[in-house]
């Protein structure tokens, strides 16, 4: 348990028990002067009342006695009994409460004073707030939701004046699905050599029919990379709903500015997360056109079949 928990022996206190039920000969001195397995509290030896002094009757004053005597007539333990007992562990673990106080309380002061500078700033921007003003109402409304629309902007367009150090923002996320993500899915499509030099020998051969051609025909050229260019389509759709999800992500977290107002954050964080997912439609049918309008013309004047060619 010690290596677990214990850093190191820095910060446990040894508790040994029993002690008066070990065998004739033998004692527990050397783990109670903290030289077998060392701690940097020591080790403090108690002894408990037993079961024969509990259905005796025997109280608690009198087994802290009997304990004394133990530690002062015992010839293993009576150069320290000054450090054992019941008594002194509750010393020890009073002075170790005390410390421990000592060191956190001036952190825990600074955080709540910061936490109440917080609430203080907060409660001014309400302090002449009237709830019986409806004005006042739809002003405060007003406020917030433009708050909300520029956070979510700032998350977005990478504008923010508080630069989030730790993890990527959501425009910052769907940068990375552009430059990353949609990448890695085209490169991870299954591309079988063999079967496309099949494809291209069988297209070649079907647009010539009986005759035998002497020049590769642009049918074949376009067919094949007619199907080539639909493959995109599976990509581009899944980088759509990728972003979509990031962007229902960033509403959440920028709706927890709201969170005083459970039913104002709950319909704001639902009206926009709809609205996007409607466009969410719109935008897989604009991606769907862009790849239909790539396969229904290729433009084979284009610089780099130019290169190519020569």
């Amino acid at each position: 348990m010690e290596d677990k928990v214990g850093k190191r022996g820095l910060r446990t206190i040894g508790v040994i028990t029993k002690l008066d039920l070990m065998d004739e000969g033998t004692d527990a001195r050397d783990i109670l002067e903290n030289k077998l397995l060392p701690l940097r509290r020591g080790y403090v030896g108690v002894v408990n009342r037993s079961q024969k002094d509990i259905d005796g009757k025997k109280d608690i004053k009198a087994a802290m006695l009997a304990e004394r005597k133990f530690f002062l007539s015992h010839p293993a333990y009576r150069h320290i009994a000054d450090r054992m007992g019941t008594p002194h562990l509750q010393k020890v673990l009073n002075q170790q409460l005390t410390n421990h106080i000592r060191d956190t309380l001036p952190n825990f002061r600074n955080k709540l004073q910061a936490q109440m500078l917080s609430i203080e700033h907060e409660v001014e921007a309400y302090k002449n707030f009237k709830p019986e003003d409806p004005t006042r109402k739809t002003k405060a409304l007003l406020q917030m939701v433009q708050q909300f629309a520029v956070d979510f902007e700032k998350r977005i367009e990478g504008s923010g004046d508080q630069v989030d150090t730790l993890e990527l923002s959501g425009g910052a996320k769907i940068n990375r699905i552009f430059h990353e993500r949609f990448p890695f899915e085209i490169v991870k499509m299954e591309f079988n050599e063999k079967e496309l030099r099949r494809e291209i020998s069988y297209a070649i051969k079907n647009i010539h029919g009986i005759r035998t051609g002497l020049f590769t025909p642009d049918m074949a050229f376009e067919a094949i990379v007619k199907k080539q260019i639909v493959k995109l389509k599976g990509p581009s759709l899944k980088s759509v709903d990728l972003v979509m999800q990031e962007l229902i992500n960033t509403v959440k977290k920028c709706t927890k500015k709201l969170a005083n107002f459970p039913r104002l954050c709950e319909e704001t964080e639902r009206i926009v997360a709809n609205h996007i997912r409607e466009r969410e439609g719109k935008t897989k049918d604009q991606v769907l056109l862009l790849i239909d309008i790539q396969v229904s013309y290729i433009n084979t004047n284009h610089e780099d079949f130019i290169g190519f060619a020569k």
